[in-house]
Order: structure tokens, then C-alpha cells, then sequence
């Protein structure tokens, strides 16, 4: 069947992310915005992740601000956004009242499509963002989070697709953040997403287990709809396949994606430059790292925890480590690496191997896992673990935001009537940096004066 595949770019988010860790300031993505906009793409991923945060903690940027002024250069193209759920892009569940208003403001400032997941593909984090992005007229792209155990098979990938589809999503998403996904995977979730749940699939996979653009072709046999790729300075390693191969791969096939080499080749050598700016940032995951095949944790995870080790005088401990790590993911019911639980995963194992005793300390984000905060585990827990840990104490059943009280009117309270619906939501989501932030923004609009 011919068809061309559409493809986003991803270079202002998960593609920086990737490789210079969220640091691209928004005056370098202003110059090559519009033609960005001019080449061709279906869409482009330019909020959610980490670039929130790190907007504020460590730019001093806002994020809204960024949001707006790419809407006003990018006017044909679609702007996505990824979100964790009821975690929007933070790191633990907020009130309905926070994610509500989140999704609204976002898509009046310029979100055209919510990528959205669940780490625990527990779609209950899930409803109230969907409800929300479809009353403001939005597209919904609902995720599936790639990874392999016991659980993690076929069957469990459509179920969680008919779960979305059953809450409304346009399309479906599949990502591989750790690049574990094979093409022989890839053909065979791909064909029978298209020919059981009959929405548009997009594919997102990264690079670093050296498969990704294989998988890519792939998934183009089988069906996909959308790729996902990252101009190729700013590809491969722990960011996704490069623009410019994908479309070269596919150039004069009946799936030609129709965009124009030498428009990227511009758009990549501008971004050569602006690199260069942010070598401080580089990531040293810039080829292939077959550990992931085995231990399955992203790069950026993996070199955070060579870091923890360093720091506390315990490198000799990495082989160790690398093994603990899967097991405490399968005591956890086979959790998907991502975050928040690569975080608490990976610090949790980073205990057990200097403290030489299992769960001797477990962290208190484990502790409220355990009592179901997050979720439904999507396989069983160690009884062990959990009894240790509970001391006795039921978890809990109901949708965890069930139990968050709305907070929107009292912080407004807190921060000041005055304070715009943006910088309250940034005050809910990272109120102790949102302050600091407020604070130095103040300061820089004064010295403009």
C-alpha cells in the first residue's frame, strides 16, 4: 500500500534533552524556527520532559513564554507536547485542579497535540488529562511504553492500546526511550495495532542499543504512520534516529516522506553551530551501548548512577549496580524505566549495593509506590518488599488523585492575586524553584528598565 510516513521533529525536546541536557535556551531556537516550520513535518515536539523544569531551574526562562513565541514562528506546523499523566511534567501526582487548568493554558498557548503516558500504564493518572485536551479541541496520542519482561508481551501492548482507545485517544503512540525495541518487535506490534485497535500509530525509539533506525524501516513495512526523528546533530546515541537518514532511507520509496535533504541540511547546519555553544552539556553517550540491551536503562540514567557511585567513593561497585538495578525493577512488578521510577529505581539500588543489605533503607518514593501513590504495578510485587515496607498497611485501590485535595485557590493565595494563571501552575508543580525563579525574573525586567 502506498503511503507517505510523517515524520516530527523532535530537536527542540527530546532531541536537545538527549544530548545537551535541556540546556538549548530559546534565543538559539528562534533563528531556525520558521524553517523548521517551511520544510514539511507533521509536527514538532517542542514542550514536556524535562525542558519545564529546566527552564526555570536552570535558564531562568518561561516555559509559556518559549510555548508562545514558537507557536507565532512554527504557524503550520502541529506543536506537541509530552506528559506523564496526572504528573504532567513533574515527578509525583498533582491535584485534578492542577492538571486541568495545565492542559487548558497549554493548549490555548499553542499545543496542538498531547503525547501522553503513564509510566505504570495505569490509565487512571490518564482520564483527566485526555477529558481536558479534547473539550479544548486538542489530538491525543495515547502511549505505550515499551519494555520487555515476563509481563511486557503482545497481548499486554493491546491491551493498554484498546485501554486508550476505550478512553478516547486519536492515536497511539509507541515509545522505546531505552532503544531495547527490535525490528522484528517493531513489524509485529506495529501490524497488529493497525489491524486490531485501527488507529494511527506513531513510533518513538531511541538510539543507543543500535537498532532504532532498523526498527524504523520496520515499522514502515507494517504500517506506522508517524516516526520520530531529531535533526542528525542532535541524533543517535541516547536521542532518536536522524532526520535526514530516515528521509534518505525512505526517498523514492512508496513511502517517501516528501521532505527536502537539502532544506534539512541547512536546518542541520545551523544546528552544528548552536552545538557548539553547549559542549559543556554534551553527553557522552554519542554511539552505541550494548549494557542497555541487557540492563535496559536509558544512557542518561545509566551515567547518573556511575555519577552517584563516583561521588560517594564506589565506582568499583558499578558491575554490581548494574545488576541490582533490574532486580529491584522486578520487585517492583516489572516498572518501566522512565521517570519517576528510573530516579527511585536506580537510588534504591544505589542503597543496596553500599549499604551490602537489600532494603535496608528502602526510600520513602518506593515506600509510596508500595501503597499504590502512583498506581496499579503492571506485574506482582515481592511479597517480601512489600510486607517489609507496608509494616501491615493496606494499599490503597482508587485512582491516586482521588485523594489530592485542589490546591489551585490556596496557593493563588500564597503567591498573590495578582499572579498569572501560567506562573501559579509553575508554582504548583516546582514551588521552591518557581520562587527563586519569580525572584531573578523580577530583577532581570528591572535592569531592562
Amino acid at each position: 500500500m502506498n503511503y507517505s510516513v510523517k515524520i516530527s521533529e523532535t530537536v527542540f525536546r527530546d532531541g536537545q534533552q538527549s544530548h545537551i541536557a535541556t540546556r538549548m535556551r530559546t534565543e538559539d531556537m528562534i533563528p531556525i524556527a520558521e524553517q523548521i516550520n517551511k520544510v514539511g513535518y507533521y509536527a514538532a515536539e517542542v514542550w514536556g520532559g524535562a525542558t519545564y523544569e529546566v527552564c526555570i531551574r536552570y535558564l531562568r526562562e518561561d516555559p509559556w513564554d518559549r510555548l508562545r513565541v514558537l507557536r507565532q514562528l512554527m504557524p503550520d506546523l502541529k506543536l506537541r507536547a509530552f506528559l506523564r499523566g496526572q504528573n504532567l511534567v513533574g515527578y509525583w501526582n498533582y491535584p485534578d485542579d492542577v492538571v486541568e487548568a495545565f492542559i487548558e493554558r497549554a493548549a490555548v498557548n499553542g499545543i496542538d497535540i498531547f503525547r501522553v503516558c503513564d509510566i505504570l500504564d495505569d490509565l487512571r493518572n490518564c482520564e483527566t488529562t485526555v477529558r481536558v485536551a479534547h473539550a479544548c479541541g486538542k489530538i491525543v496520542e495515547g502511549q505505550i511504553q515499551y519494555t520487555i519482561s515476563p509481563f511486557h508481551d503482545l497481548k499486554f501492548f493491546l491491551n493498554v492500546a484498546r485501554w486508550w482507545q476505550d478512553l478516547g485517544a486519536d492515536q497511539i503512540a509507541v515509545e522505546d526511550a531505552s532503544g531495547i525495541l527490535r525490528p522484528s518487535e517493531a513489524y509485529s506490534l506495529i501490524k497488529a495495532l493497525k489491524a486490531n485497535i485501527g488507529l494511527p500509530v506513531h513510533l518513538h525509539c531511541h538510539s543507543l542499543g543500535g537498532m532504532a533506525s532498523m526498527t524504523y524501516i520496520a515499522a514502515v513495512d507494517a504500517g506506522v504512520d508517524y516516526l520520530d526523528t531529531s535533526i542528525a546533530s542532535f541524533s543517535s546515541g541516547t536521542s532518536l534516529p536522524a532526520t535526514e537518514s530516515v528521509v534518505a532511507a525512505l526517498q523514492g520509496t512508496d513511502h517517501d516522506t516528501g521532505l527536502d535533504l537539502r532544506a534539512l541540511d541547512r536546518i542541520n547546519d545551523y544546528f552544528i553551530e548552536t552545538a557548539a555553544k553547549y559542549k559543556t552539556f554534551k553527553t557522552s553517550f554519542v554511539g552505541v551501548d550494548p549494557k542497555v540491551l541487557r540492563y535496559q536503562m536509558p544512557g542518561g540514567m545509566i551515567s547518573n548512577l556511575e555519577q552517584q557511585l563516583r561521588d560517594q567513593n564506589h565506582s568499583d561497585k558499578l558491575p554490581q549496580l548494574l545488576e541490582e538495578v533490574p532486580s529491584v525493577r522486578n520487585d517492583l512488578g516489572f516498572v518501566f524505566l522512565g521517570t519517576p521510577f528510573s530516579q527511585m529505581i536506580g537510588t534504591q539500588a544505589v542503597i543496596n549495593v553500599i549499604t551490602g543489605e537489600r532494603y535496608k533503607i528502602i526510600i520513602k518514593e518506593i515506600v509510596d509506590y508500595l501503597k499504590g501513590m502512583y498506581g496499579k504495578p503492571p506485574g506482582p510485587i515481592n511479597n517480601d518488599l512489600l510486607e517489609k515496607a507496608l509494616k501491615g498497611e493496606k494499599p490503597i485501590t482508587c485512582r491516586p488523585a482521588d485523594l489530592l485535595e485542589k490546591c489551585l485557590d490556596r496557593l493563588r493565595n500564597d503567591l498573590g492575586q495578582d499572579a498569572s494563571l501560567e506562573d501559579l501552575l509553575t508554582y504548583a508543580l516546582f514551588p521552591r524553584v518557581a520562587k527563586d525563579f519569580f525572584k531573578e525574573r523580577i530583577q532581570i525586567y528591572n535592569q531592562k528598565r
